[in-house]
């Protein structure tokens, strides 16, 4: 390839790089690099490409991403080294072999030649170029640790190559370890061993899977005995989901306290909509439903709906469908739309229904959005009461309709997590022509009390300190209008919408233990609820599914604060966030928390967090003395203090 393309190929990088938002990536990641303590031999750049784009942009490019990744990734390294050159954005680098460049291709064209079939051969016998396949997980490893990066040092003293970074090995696809790290290299210089310099090394994440096709389930399953046999692979799998640099640097830093981590991620949330400080404890409630949406393994019966209570639906809306995106899977539902299912004939002349999936089928594993419910008619109203009881849909299929003689009814489990806000300050009037009340200790406006009821978490959003949060939304537009792209709070709060992605994408893949402390402070605290809120005519105004909503925001407050196991402190969160949303639903009890009882302070600084922490471990205290004199048998196991 003479230099001619090789420059026009280089052109082509930036302008992609530019057009996608990967040159700021870079320039974001040499931050991050730049302000890190630790010197390391190669710094590893990760970039997502769309051959698409790239083949729209150019062809030549794009052919050698498809088909020759090697030279792709050489030529990506060459662009970002100048370009980290040019701006002097790292003075750590100094060579163009500490730049480490991987790219993640978002997706293969739908060809035969590019789908790694595990029943077909030959297998890897190919070109060296993306693979696509599929297979069933039959075994794994746990995660260890692999090199990415080495610098070795002549041992010849005399030599140029006893210093700087003249032998920096890499690791390259398809190698071992002994490829990148070992004894026995020596230097191009002056052939003397090397010896490396172990303070420099750059260490990843790998792990092993054994995959097999999916149709070995059929062998394994009850059908006759076969001749076929289905051989597995053995798949390398580097760099797994991890939470990035920022968070990372931040879990470090609260390790003093099981709250602060989840204090300071949640306060910062969704600050390129609302200032840092407002709305927490609904963030809190939305990143807790984020972590859990995710979550397949769960009981089909355990989700975690939320309910905002506001006069200004139009911030809280906002927040919401900021945090939609961030949702596994989320779909914002119209009020004019259908939510559930929608019937029509069968336009390819079967003579049947074709059944249309509404909304909430459509977030399958993540989040419907519904918006503000005052704006919905009763019929819609009375459809989504029935859904959330009952957690399926039924669709009723009129045979004669579409050309059958008998009727069917079939139903559908509604498998997300729900969404909504309530104007607090819809007019009486309206309100009066509804039937609606006050719930508890709070006016929920238009919203009927029973469809109230049916979301776990009910989140009233308070002012700031008693004063209109106008003011300092009004402020927080006006500096992000007048300075766009500027940082608009002190760096310890600058967390990108990416860095939360990824933070939520791992605490997603967590699997958490239920310590006993927990359990029992979760057992405690439902047992004793229930008692002080029942009476001998209506039972206990405490439903039984409380108890997994309990579980549920306990798991996932474990999860967001990057544990493997629910400590007490977790299942303190559950209970708060619980007791405000109860209250609000049928008033106080004897367990007696302010209305705000998970963020009792403004978090500003380290003072306010340790303030805070006070007060959790106070409210801890109340909340144990409730159960050991309202839960029977509590003082079992509860030690009163």
């Amino acid at each position: 390839m003479i230099m001619e393309d090789i420059l026009s190929l280089k052109e082509a990088i930036v302008s992609y790089l530019d057009k996608t938002g990967g040159l700021q990536q870079l320039l974001d990641d040499c931050k991050s690099f730049k302000e890190s303590p630790q010197r390391d031999a190669v710094y590893r750049f990760s970039f997502h490409v769309n051959p698409t784009d790239l083949i729209e942009l150019d062809g030549r490019l794009g052919d050698i991403v498809l088909h020759d990744p090697l030279k792709a990734r050489a030529l990506f390294r060459s662009v970002c080294f100048l370009s980290i050159k040019t701006l002097s954005l790292l003075d750590q680098i100094h060579t163009e072999s500490q730049v480490n460049v991987v790219l993640k291709v978002t997706h293969l064209p739908p060809f035969p030649n590019y789908q790694l079939s595990l029943c077909e051969f030959p297998r890897g016998y190919g070109p060296m170029r993306p693979m696509a396949m599929e297979g069933l997980v039959i075994a794994m490893t746990r995660v260890t640790k692999y090199t990415q990066g080495a610098r070795f040092l002549c041992s010849n003293e005399d030599c140029s190559g006893a210093e700087g970074f003249h032998h920096i090995r890499v690791h390259a696809p398809g190698a071992t370890e002994t490829a990148t790290v070992r004894s026995d290299f020596t230097c191009l210089l002056c052939s003397s061993p090397l010896k490396e310099d172990v303070k420099s090394r750059v260490l990843g994440d790998k792990q092993l899977v054994e995959l097999i096709h999916v149709d070995a389930l059929d062998v394994l399953g009850v059908h006759p005995p076969s001749s076929l046999r289905y051989q597995s692979v053995t798949l390398f799998l580097r760099d797994p989901c991890k939470v990035s640099k920022n968070f990372q640097a931040l879990f470090t830093s609260m390790g003093g306290s099981p709250w602060r981590f989840s204090a300071v991620v949640t306060n910062s949330f969704g600050a390129q909509v609302v200032p840092p400080g407002l709305y927490t404890t609904l963030k809190l409630g939305l990143l807790l439903s984020l972590v859990h949406s995710g979550d397949t393994g769960l009981d089909s019966h355990t989700w975690l709906d939320v309910l905002a209570l506001t006069s200004d639906t139009l911030i809280i809306d906002r927040l919401m469908t900021y945090s939609l995106a961030l949702a596994a899977r989320g779909v914002r539902h119209h009020a004019t739309g259908e939510l559930f299912s929608l019937l029509s004939k069968d336009e390819h002349g079967v003579g049947t229904a074709n059944i249309h999936a509404g909304s909430a089928l459509l977030a399958t594993g993540g989040v419907c959005l519904l918006g503000d419910l005052s704006i919905y008619r009763k019929d819609k109203m009375d459809a989504l009461q029935s859904g959330l009881e009952s957690r399926a849909v039924s669709v009723f299929i009129p045979g004669k309709k579409y050309g059958d003689d008998s009727e069917q009814q079939l139903s559908f489990p509604l498998q997300c997590n729900f969404w909504a806000l309530a104007n607090t300050a819809t007019t009486s009037k309206k309100s009066a022509k509804n039937d609606t009340v006050a719930l508890g200790s709070v006016e929920i406006g238009s919203v009927p009390p029973k469809v109230a009821e049916t979301f776990g978490l009910m989140i009233q959003c308070r002012d700031l300190g008693g004063h209109p949060v106008s003011l300092p939304i009004t402020v927080h537009t006006l500096r992000q209008a007048i300075q766009p792209g500027e940082p608009l709070y002190p760096a310890c709060m600058q967390f990108t919408t990416q860095d939360y992605k990824e933070l939520l994408a791992f605490a997603r893949s967590l699997q958490v233990e239920m310590s006993p402390q927990a359990e029992k402070m979760i057992h405690g605290y439902y047992m004793a609820s229930r008692r002080v809120r029942s009476d001998t005519t209506q039972g206990s105004s405490v439903s039984v599914a409380s108890i997994k909503l309990l579980i549920a925001l306990a798991e996932a407050h474990s999860k967001l604060s990057l544990r493997n196991q629910v400590m007490e402190e977790d299942a303190l969160i559950a209970v708060l966030l619980c007791e405000n949303s109860i209250t609000l639903k049928h008033g106080v009890s004897a367990l007696v928390i302010p209305p705000d009882a998970v963020f009792p302070c403004d978090l500003h600084d380290l003072e306010s967090l340790q303030r805070r922490d006070v007060a959790l471990e106070e409210l801890h205290q109340q909340v144990l003395q409730f159960v050991y004199a309202y839960a029977p048998g509590a003082a079992s196991y509860i030690t009163e203090e």
